[in-house]
């Protein structure tokens, strides 16, 4: 195989979206895979919507998701330069020599690419096989007339199917590995390759994202941008491992990797043309593994910002207690924000007091039973169910729920937590008197 040069080459008119990020990835695992290069290219020719604050916000995107790229605008290399707009000099000249072979004419100030009949530009593509087309299809509508194909507008800005020819080719890209949107631009570049002389590469088309709906994934289907699942409190690990899977499968139904396992098993010739579906319950099962697995004082660092934006007093415990009772958690909630909720109670008292409100309790036998809890001279997990145990054993017709769930309530204000037990011990006994008392049931 050739050395394997890919490009990504968004347009800064906007942030990193979901499917720019997925077309990203898989180039990034294409060149990771074989060893080879991964170019950043900005396609900036649209001088009314093109921003520099898009273009940082798409270089952001990526950095976040962890696709560091080998060439581009912000880090040179040696077949720059990486922006659109710093290249129309070479655009204009590539014109002028189609013009002068005769492949190519003016219309004003504009440059026009001739159609010619009877040409088979069909072409083979690792995904969806060969796809066979002769330039007659390329028809104006409603004409047996063949639509030539504009390459330099009257502005003088080169046209997308002829600026992306010559920036592959003069930057010797390898595999043009996009969404399958853009098979139809295939054969008019294809013609223009031809025109040149030039050697066309390997196409790879990717399948298109749907929402659940199976219809074509907006903002109706939630968030599309990379950013805004960041800022939900998915991780970039669990987000790189999603985007992965839509259209390509690990193998040995594999579906937790982290970057190297991904980039180790690539292979574009397992990229399925079936549209993927972009399935949340998927996706937050998927970031669930990966909180999981993550180091304690790391996993802190994503979710104390959810702590802060909620306004609770992040600073009254180090950050080891803090740490400590987000591996108590286990794996109890599917996102940053979600595991900052449920965990809300082992940061303050507010949040459970706002939850809870005791009614229809018989309050005296629970004064009974957290008298016998809090009479414990060791303030230990184990400890505090044995006397639970004994308390309720020595009581006809007791269950412990009716003891425990009580208890819960008034440390947590939850239904759910983990064991109670172990809360109690991590959140110490002065902690848990205080707000048993609150309630008056000690």
């Amino acid at each position: 195989m050739k050395d394997v040069r890919v490009r990504f080459a968004p347009s800064p008119t906007g942030a990193l979206h979901i499917g720019g990020g997925h077309t990203a990835l898989f180039n990034w695992l294409w060149a990771r895979h074989c060893g080879g290069k991964f170019i950043l290219r900005i396609e900036d020719t649209d001088l009314v919507r093109s921003t520099k604050e898009y273009e940082e916000t798409i270089m952001s995107g990526m950095k976040w998701l962890g696709l560091e790229w080998d060439e581009g605008s912000d880090i040179g290399g040696n077949y720059g330069p990486y922006r659109q707009s710093e290249r129309l000099e070479i655009y204009r000249d590539y014109a002028e020599k189609l013009v002068k072979d005769g492949k190519a004419y003016r219309d004003g100030e504009a440059i026009i690419f001739k159609v010619e009949p009877g040409q088979d530009i069909s072409f083979k593509d690792i995904v969806y096989g060969q796809i066979d087309v002769m330039s007659d299809g390329l028809k104006e509508k409603d004409s047996d007339k063949l639509k030539d194909i504009v390459i330099i507008k009257s502005d003088g800005m080169p046209t997308y199917n002829y600026a992306v020819v010559i920036d592959d080719y003069l930057m010797k890209i390898s595999h043009v590995i996009r969404g399958e949107d853009h098979i139809s631009n295939t054969p008019k570049q294809i013609l223009i390759y031809r025109a040149l002389g030039w050697e066309v590469p390997e196409f790879a088309h990717l399948p298109m994202i749907l929402g659940r709906d199976k219809k074509k994934l907006s903002k109706r289907h939630g968030a599309t941008s990379i950013y805004e699942y960041r800022d939900m409190g998915y991780m970039p690990d669990s987000m790189f491992n999603f985007l992965a899977l839509l259209g390509w499968s690990a193998g040995d139904d594999k579906e937790i990797f982290d970057r190297l396992e991904a980039a180790k098993l690539f292979e574009l010739s397992r990229v399925t043309k079936k549209a993927a579906v972009f399935d949340f319950d998927k996706l937050n099962h998927i970031n669930q593994e990966h909180l999981k697995r993550l180091d304690p004082m790391v996993r802190l660092s994503m979710i104390k910002p959810f702590w802060i934006e909620a306004g609770l007093p992040v600073d009254e415990h180090d950050d080891k207690y803090y740490a400590d009772a987000l591996t108590l958690m286990g794996g109890r909630g599917q996102t940053a924000k979600e595991m900052a909720e449920f965990a809300d109670y082992f940061v303050s008292f507010e949040p459970v007091k706002k939850r809870w409100t005791p009614e229809n309790l018989d309050t005296e036998k629970l004064k009974e039973f957290f008298a016998a809890i809090f009479a414990s001279p060791e303030w230990k997990a184990e400890k505090l169910e044995e006397i639970a145990r004994d308390f309720v054993g020595s009581r006809e017709g007791a269950k412990m729920k009716d003891y425990a769930m009580p208890l819960r309530f008034a440390l947590t204000g939850m239904k759910v937590s983990p064991g109670i037990f172990e809360v109690a011990e991590l959140l110490g006994k002065e902690e848990c008197e205080r707000r048993v008392k609150f309630y008056g049931l000690l």
